[in-house]
């Protein structure tokens, strides 16, 4: 989907990554902390654009390397930081791509999800969030600060809360009119003051696969 470089904060992600997505914002953090924190081994991290990890995750095993449309089938080297980070020569069961802005660290995940799995571990330093959306519209938000979870819920739905309601520990109310995955970006978008570029998340970003 082309933004035409124009989408801004955090609620064009549905319309972009539209086969699901998991957002994972870290307080305090840099771009490559939230991939340590997560179980990244700094040697197997790989700068990667977006194109290139859907391209990792939706391949067969089978299919050869030479295959992949963004690998210069002769650039033995890359190949083999890929192979060696665990992208190849199965695809990886997820791709962690992490950035930041201003004092927040990001990380995105198209189709499975693992960052969200430590959220305490990511909010030692302050707030940590994890918006988990599938195509069908389940989304899932959870709430971590200083290394404990506060509240997980999915938004317009309370009987599937758990932990401190959203409404409590956030200030945040479902109000309907619009899913509820969109309506929670929304609000942290004003809340946070967020702005992650589309056309930086498109770009290379350090990248951590997860069996």
């Amino acid at each position: 989907m082309d933004q035409g470089g124009t989408a801004r904060g955090l609620s064009w992600l549905p319309d972009v990554y539209d086969i699901g997505f998991t957002l994972t914002l870290s307080e305090g953090l840099t771009p490559y902390e939230p991939l340590r924190r997560v179980g990244a081994e700094e040697r197997h991290i790989v700068p990667l654009i977006r194109a290139a990890a859907r391209e990792l995750l939706l391949r067969r095993e089978e299919d050869h390397i030479s295959d992949l449309d963004f690998l210069d089938r002769e650039d033995e080297a890359a190949a083999a930081r890929l192979t060696h980070g665990g992208f190849l020569p199965a695809p990886p069961r997820t791709i962690v791509r992490a950035g930041s802005v201003a004092d927040w660290a990001y990380a995105l995940e198209e189709i499975h999800w693992h960052a969200g799995t430590r959220l305490a571990e990511l909010s030692r330093r302050g707030r940590a969030f994890c918006v988990d959306s599938n195509a069908k519209g389940f989304t899932r938000v959870e709430f971590a600060r200083h290394a404990e979870l506060l509240s997980s819920f999915e938004p317009g739905l309370p009987h599937l809360a758990s932990g401190v309601p959203a409404e409590e520990a956030l200030g945040f109310v479902h109000h309907g009119g619009e899913p509820g995955h969109l309506s929670f970006l929304r609000f942290l978008e004003g809340a946070l003051g967020l702005d992650i570029p589309w056309e930086e998340t498109e770009s290379e970003l350090p990248s951590a696969a997860f069996t």
